[in-house]
């Protein structure tokens, strides 16, 4: 159960009870706090599933913005909450093009370009010629980038082990597992 679900079970993302939502007792959006659609109709136990992994993946992701907007201003009080990302891709992966870290994060040229520009402001990329290819640019972490991102990353994974203690470590690799495997189908 995440933390915005009520004491039954049922998700209600604003804080207020399903039933305050709406003084018909449809919870946001007109749809039934039990899980029907907005006609009533109770959906297949398929339907239910995927409804209810939609709300999860929504409140998980809300969270995930947040956080990394938090993990942005640690690395830099001026990083953009979405460039947090392309670093941590660089700490992994090493020396990166821009059209790769354009098409991993999903963004165009132009919005990657910025970026970029951003970070290198900043002082946390540099560029430099591809060695494959002379036409081509490499980004990577400027070692103040590496120590920074090095840093949070290493406070975030503390703050991981801390808030899922209870959980058993097979629990949380299956969790890792299935989120990777789930955004191997999202890339598609």
């Amino acid at each position: 159960m995440h933390e915005d679900a009520n004491r039954d079970g049922r998700g209600a993302a604003s804080g207020a009870s399903p039933r305050s939502a709406d003084p018909r007792g449809t919870g946001p959006s007109g749809t039934d706090p039990r899980g029907a659609g907005p006609s009533g109709a109770d959906p297949s136990g398929a339907d239910r599933e995927f409804l209810s992994l939609e709300r999860e993946l929504t409140v998980l992701l809300r969270r995930a913005r947040a956080n990394q907007g938090e993990m942005a201003r640690e690395v830099h009080p001026d990083l953009e909450s979405a460039a947090y990302g392309l670093l941590v891709r660089l700490e992994e992966c090493g020396g990166q093009r821009a059209t790769d870290l354009a098409a991993y994060i999903g963004v165009g040229k132009a919005t990657m370009s910025r970026q970029l520009r951003a970070l290198e402001e900043l002082g946390l990329v540099t560029r430099a010629p591809d060695p494959a290819d002379g036409r081509a640019w490499l980004v990577t972490l400027t070692d103040e980038g590496r120590r920074r991102v090095g840093r949070v990353r290493e406070a975030r994974r503390a703050r991981y082990v801390s808030q899922l203690a209870h959980w058993d470590r097979r629990e949380v690799a299956e969790l890792a597992r299935l989120l990777h495997q789930l955004n191997r189908v999202m890339e598609k």
